[in-house]
């Protein structure tokens, strides 16, 4: 149980830390332009983003997908990017809420991508054969998974706040939350190291 604990909190720590808040503005420009009644999209959202990333952990364990780093540091703003701008755009329309979108395409992309950029660190805090590998890979997914629900839920306890109390629209809370969003992951682009070759 302990071993389970161990990587548990090393995937909630992955999503939660503060100096590494680009998972978070991720998770934000994906839930701003929902509320409490769109639940089971929102969780199956996050579920996409979890496979995603464990994919990638999947494939980078075994060998058979490795990335540059500064390519990864680039394409996940992109991916934030994305999402805050496709959210920008679309505010204040009604949800297409069934079948598959671009937006569950951009979340399996990110988490494969977001995987990538973690895998590195997670190959060297386990030792073993690549098989060894698999049960602390999914506690690690099972933790990633717990995180982002905590912050999906965060977000939507303030959305809830400022719509009820504040009286913002919801489609006003996407746009101004869509818009600082853009405004905090463009210099992250403009500042990544894949510019300095």
């Amino acid at each position: 149980m302990s071993e389970f604990w161990i990587y548990f909190q090393i995937g909630l720590k992955h999503v939660l830390d503060i100096h590494a808040y680009d998972h978070v503005l991720f998770l934000i420009a994906l839930t701003v332009p929902y509320t409490f009644k769109d639940w089971k999209r929102i969780l199956l959202l996050v579920s996409v983003f979890t496979i995603g990333h464990t994919l990638a952990l999947l494939l980078s364990v075994f060998g058979i997908v490795a990335v540059k780093v500064s390519l990864v540091e680039f394409l996940i703003p992109i991916t934030i990017l994305i999402t805050a701008f496709y959210h920008l755009f679309t505010a204040g329309k009604a949800a297409k809420n069934d079948g598959l979108n671009l937006i569950f395409f951009v979340t399996l992309f990110f988490g494969i991508i977001h995987g990538l950029g973690f895998s590195n660190y997670f190959k060297t805090i386990l030792g073993g054969s690549a098989t060894s590998k698999l049960v602390p890979l999914g506690e690690f997914a099972l933790g990633i998974e717990a995180a982002q629900i905590v912050v999906v839920f965060v977000v939507l306890v303030l959305s809830y706040i400022v719509q009820t109390v504040f009286r913002f629209s919801k489609r006003d809370w996407a746009l101004v939350m869509s818009a600082f969003i853009v405004g905090v992951v463009i210099p992250m682009i403009v500042e990544s190291p894949i510019w300095n070759r």
